[in-house]
């Protein structure tokens, strides 16, 4: 797994292996089960996710602030599952775990760069469920579809400068200790340790990445569910806290399993040894289930999604009984 290819040299001070090894499930007890798992994930994810930009592409009354945000976590959503299942599918459908320099540049990029977009979609909904509590009656003049435009397209222009940087770092190291990655993907800290010369502004990058895609949204978001609960209790009556409380639940729901997993792995690592399949096993579960479960958890609280499958369904009804009375 050290063999490197006298071609892959950019120049004389840096070495580029030909190929890596991703290393990451190996030596797991009854892996295969739980290749199967993500596999079921995996064609979960993507009909959920297509199936929720179907609706909200379609119906127009769903062309508000609030769904176009739904929109883009479930696009954020479909990419991250495409940039990392399928590799994991051929790992194990060919036992293949090596891949190319260049394409695990682009799968690392693809992965943390959908993820970010996840994250920061996430703040986005945060604050849109606090000024829907905050200023109600002026919700809609504060929020409209030009503002969440520019707001999202900020999002991916932040996602992108800031992926980009820490994957273009990544070519100019050295990677000459080894070509295995003790990862499940091609994960940025498993490849940059592997270098020989300064890997300084990759580990600046890291820290970056982990303080703007998972630190700052969990404490943007607590800041905006405190502001919340402030304003609930303004409220009087125990139903109308309630009423308004619920518009937050699902939010509340895809925040705790996205980013909790996620910052709980990284504070055990931080605090103490951190069995290496445990930490494989939590962060590729913490990748894989939030694409599954949004979906499912959106359809079934939304009552704008509800209806518009019921219509789906009367409108097919009815065209089967056209065709048979014909």
């Amino acid at each position: 797994m050290n063999n490197f290819n006298s071609s892959s040299l950019q120049n004389i001070s840096i070495v580029r292996p030909e190929y890596f090894y991703i290393s990451g499930f190996t030596g797991i007890p009854y892996v295969k089960y739980y290749f199967i798992f993500l596999f079921l994930t995996y064609f979960i994810a993507v009909f959920g996710n297509s199936f929720v930009l179907f609706m909200i592409f379609t119906d127009r009354s769903l062309h508000i602030p609030r769904y176009i945000g739904i929109f883009n976590l479930a696009l954020a959503d479909f990419g991250e599952t495409n940039a990392l299942i399928p590799n994991l599918m051929k790992t194990f459908l060919f036992d293949s775990q090596y891949i190319s320099y260049n394409a695990c540049l682009a799968n690392m990029f693809f992965v943390f760069f959908f993820l970010g977009v996840q994250s920061l979609t996430l703040v986005v909904l945060a604050y849109d469920r606090y000024i829907a509590i905050r200023l109600p009656l002026r919700y809609h003049s504060i929020v409209n579809n030009s503002l969440m435009f520019v707001v999202l397209i900020v999002v991916w222009s932040l996602s992108i400068t800031v992926i980009g940087l820490m994957v273009g770092g990544i070519s100019r190291l050295s990677l000459c200790k080894t070509n295995e990655i003790k990862s499940y993907f091609c994960d940025h800290g498993p490849i940059y340790n592997n270098a020989c010369n300064d890997n300084t502004m990759s580990s600046v990058m890291a820290k970056i990445y982990t303080a703007l895609f998972l630190y700052a949204p969990l404490v943007a978001v607590s800041l905006s569910y405190i502001g919340i609960f402030l304003e609930l209790s303004k409220i009087t009556t125990w139903e109308g806290r309630m009423k308004a409380l619920k518009t937050c639940f699902t939010h509340m729901f895809l925040v705790g399993i996205f980013l909790l997993p996620i910052i709980s792995t990284y504070i055990a690592a931080l605090t103490f040894t951190l069995h290496p399949n445990a930490r494989i096993i939590n962060t590729s579960l913490s990748s894989a289930i939030p694409p599954m479960v949004n979906p499912i958890i959106y359809v079934l609280n939304t009552k704008e999604f509800r209806d518009f499958i019921v219509r789906m369904l009367k409108k097919r009804s009815k065209i089967k009984i056209h065709a048979l009375t014909k």
